[in-house]
């Protein structure tokens, strides 16, 4: 399901319309909104990655398709279609270079395979940078110039906004933070690419269950032991769920987490100096919506106002994501209208 509670009505919506898409690994998201980026409809499905990248854009096709046809459109109706894909890509050539999550599908030229199954013109884009504007636009970060959303997952995703800019950098890998290096000594956690001393090698999904598990090897003691004796998945959900019942070494693990993300944004602050951070993706431990998301997010603004330029932490907004799973095609969206937008003005 969507995140949002109900569509827009049709008659509701202010024209024109444009459809994004958030391709993942997993699914594939297609929704339709309205010029202020209300959701009038809303489609998913499964990506079959093993089927190949030529199935894949039928599959694309048919969900932004399916999308219009809820929406009670057509597709004349539609001002521009945004596709936001997972890296490595080359955006001005619309490829996929070697994106990890969509093994087989190297250097395929998916934009324009889509806008060919789709009989309609596509914006290709990265993911984060999508999920990124999708926030710069509708959601945390709408009253913000320049913002960078942090999506904190099995790895970690970057999108960077200043302005109406996308800082997609000259060879489509800017915004690629996860993979700068926090840690350069000998004993530095290796990085699921393979390089030691990465971001991800300690802010991720990933690294909170590695060192979840490392430290329980250790002998820590921990509520958690108990659960997964018991057949419980070792995950980061799982270490919230024991630390919002009380176990000290769950809370000591998440702390730990948010204390390397701070170092994190700490570089960010010192790189580009925006109006704000936001920390979204699948791993916020409750957001603001929860006591542990909370307390998350309060020890990494101690630890970078602990680290940062007094200047930077006390004027940086650093805050939770709202738009949740609706981020990434909203934003996609977001940047097929703003292209729209400067068509219009030519």
């Amino acid at each position: 399901m969507s995140e949002v509670e109900q569509f827009l009505p049709r008659s509701e919506a202010r024209p024109p319309f444009f459809v994004g898409v958030d391709l993942g690994g997993t699914n594939i998201k297609a929704g339709v909104v309205d010029d202020i980026g209300r959701i009038i409809s809303w489609h998913q499905t499964a990506t079959l990655v093993e089927q190949g990248p030529e199935a894949g854009a039928r599959r694309i096709a048919a969900a932004i398709h399916k999308a219009i046809g809820d929406a009670g459109l057509r597709p004349a109706d539609i001002a521009g279609v945004g596709l936001g894909s997972p890296g490595t890509m080359d955006i001005p050539g619309g490829r996929l270079m070697v994106p990890a999550n969509l093994k087989g599908w190297d250097y395929f030229p998916i934009r324009d395979r889509v806008a060919d199954r789709a009989g309609l013109p596509i914006t290709f884009a990265n993911d984060a940078t999508a999920a990124a504007y999708g926030e710069f636009w509708i959601g945390s970060g709408r009253d913000f110039h320049s913002m960078i959303l942090l999506t904190l997952g099995t790895g970690i995703g970057c999108g960077i906004v200043i302005g109406e800019l996308l800082l997609d950098g000259e060879h489509s890998h800017g915004g690629e933070f996860g993979h700068t290096i926090i840690d350069s000594t000998p004993a530095a956690r290796v990085c699921g690419c393979g390089q030691p001393g990465h971001f991800e090698a300690y802010a991720s999904a990933t690294a909170v269950t590695k060192r979840t598990r490392e430290a329980l090897d250790t002998g820590r003691g921990s509520s958690l032991t108990d659960r997964i004796a018991h057949g419980a998945e070792l995950s980061p959900k799982l270490v919230a769920e024991e630390a919002e019942m009380g176990d000290p070494f769950s809370l000591e693990i998440i702390l730990e987490t948010a204390r390397y993300l701070a170092i994190g944004i700490v570089n960010l602050m010192h790189t580009i100096d925006p109006n704000g951070i936001l920390v979204g993706g699948a791993m916020t431990f409750g957001g603001n919506d929860s006591e542990l998301g909370r307390r998350f997010l309060d020890e990494t603004r101690a630890e970078v106002g602990r680290r940062a330029y007094a200047v930077c932490s006390q004027n940086t907004v650093i805050d939770f994501a709202t738009l949740g799973g609706d981020a990434g095609f909203i934003g996609a969206a977001g940047i097929t209208r703003a292209e729209y937008l400067k068509r219009r003005t030519l």
